[in-house]
């Protein structure tokens, strides 16, 4: 992958050099999993729930913050085929990680911060890379993709 820009727009979790390098790797390896040009570029802003609030209500007319937002530079719009599998270097867009959805969510899952947070923005550079899970087929195939990028992360989702 070309670049992955990391900014840091919280201050109420510790973001370790240890997180920041699995952040990188997590979409590393996402987009050569998905088949997206190893010239590709995208960024992963780490927010509180706060933040995420007003992007959730500004962007998508829901008043209430969430753990994950993908603003992708490259949208099928009606009627056009889908992204997967970029070949030209692209910015694919960003991806917004709510560090307190994070927390909380590690906690309940009983897992790391750092796999709730990698976990987060591989889903996010997945709906970048033309992923979704409307339809249940749909759901599979990034559950599928999921998983395998975070197998190949060693950081698996504990059962």
């Amino acid at each position: 992958m070309g670049q992955v820009e990391i900014s840091n727009e919280q201050t109420g979790v510790e973001v370790t050099p240890s997180l920041l390098e699995y952040l990188v790797k997590g979409a590393e390896v996402t987009v050569q999993a998905a088949g997206g040009s190893p010239l590709a570029e995208a960024g992963i802003i780490l927010v509180d729930d706060s933040y995420m609030r007003e992007l959730n209500r500004t962007y998508r007319g829901q008043d209430c913050s969430t753990d994950v937002l993908s603003f992708a530079m490259l949208e099928a719009g009606e009627g056009e085929p889908e992204v997967f599998g970029l070949e030209q270097d692209t910015e694919l867009g960003d991806v917004f990680v709510s560090m307190e959805s994070a927390v909380r969510q590690a906690a309940e899952f009983g897992h790391s911060l750092e796999r709730e947070v990698v976990f987060l923005a591989v889903h996010g550079m997945l709906h970048l890379l033309g992923y979704d899970h409307l339809e249940e087929a749909d759901r599979t195939l990034m559950r599928e993709k999921e998983d395998e990028v975070m197998a190949m992360l060693d950081l698996r989702r504990e059962l």
